[in-house]
């Protein structure tokens, strides 16, 4: 099952960003998108909502693209 919180984890290692930055230059373009404190608790309880992260990935110049299983 797919963890959103290391993938994102993964993610920003790979551009050598901090979701602090991430989420600032986010709010920086008009989004609303909640603090950085906020968004990781919601990571942590797993409860962020599916549209912060599209705007997270988006940023970061990635989609989520969701398909059937393999079988």
């Amino acid at each position: 099952m797919l963890d959103i919180k290391q993938e994102l984890e993964m993610l920003l290692l790979l551009n050598r960003l901090s979701m602090r930055k991430v989420i600032d230059l986010i709010r920086d373009k008009g989004f609303n998108i909640p603090h950085q404190s906020t968004i990781s608790t919601l990571l942590n309880n797993k409860r962020i909502r599916f549209e912060t992260v599209q705007q997270i990935l988006d940023y970061l110049g990635y989609e989520l693209i969701i398909r059937e299983k393999q079988k």
